[in-house]
């Protein structure tokens, strides 16, 4: 198994910030949440769960209960995963060790089949395998076949691994070998098993993979009709709608996205790997499309998406409301899987720059600077005592809270940020290219080595320390309009390509355009109309209360007027409207002229509870 996680060493730098912090404190916070050891934070039971399914196992009875939603058990995959990384870029006995006690307890929690899965273990053994449309099944085991190959790749060691492909032999034998309908309620195996396949090399993972991508949507009544084959459900899902659940149709016939955000980005993700491993241009031509519908007509400023709480969905194109955003962090998170698949299919720089805009933004914005605190919710305007307060905003909280019942989030953050290396580069051995896709203090394979104060700062160096054979492309991104590089370079499709070969010593200086650029919506995007937004480089900016006199609904931008920029932050031209003291009047408000700072999208929320806008009205 090549180990590609090492390759890429982060340095110090923005990202080196936050892989210390993940290592130091989100991790050791998140433990504690999985074992139910965070004071004052919402119960997990994600471990005890386990111990539970194990006693069953063991014994054929159960002292406790299952505790915690349907898919409890993928918080503990993910946070293996997350120490898995962590554990690659700081080596700790006794955080292995701890992983490796989890890991014993998973393996004494399965089957004999292989089967896994502690809610139907503990709670409804009868029922496994009948309500794919609610239950998670394939889910739960897709986060902890990601769990099993990072921890392989990560520490040598195989016994996760060992337990996943047991139980995918299981869904195998269920699935293929003795055809049972059915395909995942909420994707996300899809792409597990693509990571199986790439890990194992058994050609079984690929064949599951491409089956649950090839059959979903030709029954399209598939949900509906295992509901009627049933008498019970977990939360009532209605069946009937198939665009929620991505099943609406035969995902190559898909030209929106639709329902679930989470889901369907997991699920293209997954279609983009499959399709890159196999050639199926059928299923390139379907990513094309739904990524186009996507990031043309379905995202936030932020690389947020999901603009609907019910459903956490999609809604219609255009539809993109400020204050009820559903904006998961999952969702976010699943758009840089996809965008990065697409990037291995297609080395277009329009990929990158979407991961790196819902990378420093959404997802960042997810979690507290201090690694302890986490949004589900990402809006771009916060109105304390209306948001997470009132029926229709209650979802979009105006503080993070240290833990949720759906803890699906924080330790995909943690997963993530954790390694990132597999995000900023592309080593593309067989095209003789190496792509820099995002712009991280670090160390490629001890040969390149990057040096920047990005995303504040403009200016990347590449020093190489050994000879390099290879070409180096990197991204032209489309927020700096007067990019200058050091040498000679071919552009092309968003990169500039730099023909080698490079000696010991050389240097490759980059300088972005960070100047500050005003951003504007279709017009079709009504809750935006007369209003503007502000970025610098990768980051969006936003105004909050605690910066601008408490209040910034009364807040409104010049016009072509000046934007400074202060410690990375912006003072822009603005006036303050006075009210008139009635709630209609005849009369316009007087505005005063002032000032109006704004801050990094993804620091909002640190200060205390404050009012927070993105898009503010331009006068």
């Amino acid at each position: 198994m090549e180990n590609t996680l090492k390759r890429f060493t982060v340095n110090g730098g923005f990202f080196g910030r936050y892989q210390q912090l993940a290592k130091d404190t989100i991790i050791p916070h998140q433990e504690k949440a999985i074992k139910d050891e965070l004071a004052g934070a919402e119960k997990s039971h994600a471990v005890e769960n386990f111990r539970h399914a194990a006693e069953v196992i063991k014994t054929g009875k159960c002292s406790g209960e299952f505790y915690g939603m349907v898919f409890q058990d993928s918080d503990v995959a993910k946070w293996l995963e997350a120490a898995a990384y962590s554990l690659a870029l700081f080596p700790d006995s006794e955080l292995e060790k701890r992983c490796d006690e989890v890991i014993d307890l998973i393996a004494e929690a399965q089957h004999d089949d292989g089967y896994l899965n502690t809610y139907f273990t503990v709670k409804a053994p009868e029922k496994r395998w009948t309500n794919l449309a609610e239950a998670h099944e394939l889910y739960c085991a897709g986060h902890m076949m990601e769990a099993a190959v990072a921890y392989a790749q990560c520490t040598g060691k195989t016994k996760l691994l060992d337990i996943m492909e047991r139980m995918t032999a299981h869904i195998y034998k269920r699935f293929v070998t003795d055809g049972a309908e059915g395909y995942p309620g909420h994707p996300e195996i899809e792409l597990a098993l693509m990571r199986m396949y790439k890990c194992t090399g058994d050609k079984k993972h690929l064949e599951l993979a491409g089956h649950f991508i090839n059959v979903r949507g030709v029954n399209p009544h598939y949900f509906g009709e295992e509901c009627k084959k049933r008498d019970w459900q977990v939360w009532g899902l209605d069946c009937g709608d198939t665009e929620y659940a991505q099943n609406n149709a035969p995902v190559r016939e898909l030209e929106k996205a639709t329902g679930h955000s989470v889901r369907a980005v997991y699920l293209y993700a997954g279609m983009a790997d499959y399709a890159a491993v196999t050639g199926d241009e059928s299923l390139v031509k379907a990513c094309e499309t739904l990524w186009c519908n996507i990031v043309q007509k379905r995202m936030y400023v932020t690389g947020a998406i999901g603009s609907a709480y019910e459903g956490e969905a999609f809604t219609a194109d255009y539809h993109l409301p400020n204050d009820t955003a559903y904006a998961e962090t999952c969702a976010s998170i699943g758009l840089i899987f996809f965008a990065r698949k697409m990037l291995d299919l297609q080395k277009r720089g329009e990929y990158a720059d979407i991961m790196e805009r819902a990378l420093y933004n959404c997802v960042l914005a997810g979690m507290e600077l201090d690694g302890t605190k986490f949004f589900y919710v990402n809006p771009l305007e916060v109105l304390p005592g209306i948001s997470g307060m009132t029926k229709t905003h209650w979802h979009a909280k105006p503080e993070r809270p240290s833990w949720f019942v759906c803890a699906c989030c924080p330790p995909n953050v943690a997963r993530l940020l954790t390694s990132i290396g597999e995000y900023a580069w592309s080593l593309e051995e067989k095209e003789d290219v190496i792509y820099s896709h995002l712009f991280i203090n670090g160390e490629l394979d001890g040969k390149i080595a990057v040096e920047t104060n990005f995303p504040f700062d403009g200016k990347v160096t590449y020093k190489f320390k050994q000879a390099v054979n290879q070409m180096l492309a990197i991204r032209l991104p489309f927020w700096s309009e007067n990019t200058q590089i050091s040498c000679e370079y071919e552009a092309k499709d968003g990169y500039a390509y730099i023909k080698g070969a490079f000696a010991e010593g050389d240097v490759i200086t980059v300088d972005f355009d960070m100047s500050v650029k005003r951003i504007y919506a279709d017009s079709n995007v009504s809750a935006n109309n007369g209003k503007v937004a502000f970025s610098r480089g990768a980051l969006i900016y936003c105004a909050e209360g605690v910066d601008n006199g408490g209040e910034i609904l009364n807040l409104a931008v010049k016009k072509n007027g000046a934007v400074s920029i202060e410690d990375n932050n912006l003072k822009a031209e603005g006036f303050r409207l006075k009210n008139n003291g009635d709630l209609y009047s005849f009369n316009s408000p007087e505005a005063e002229p002032c000032t109006i700072k704004l801050v990094p999208y993804y620091t909002w929320g640190n200060r205390g509870l404050n009012q927070m806008r993105v898009w503010i009205p331009e006068n």
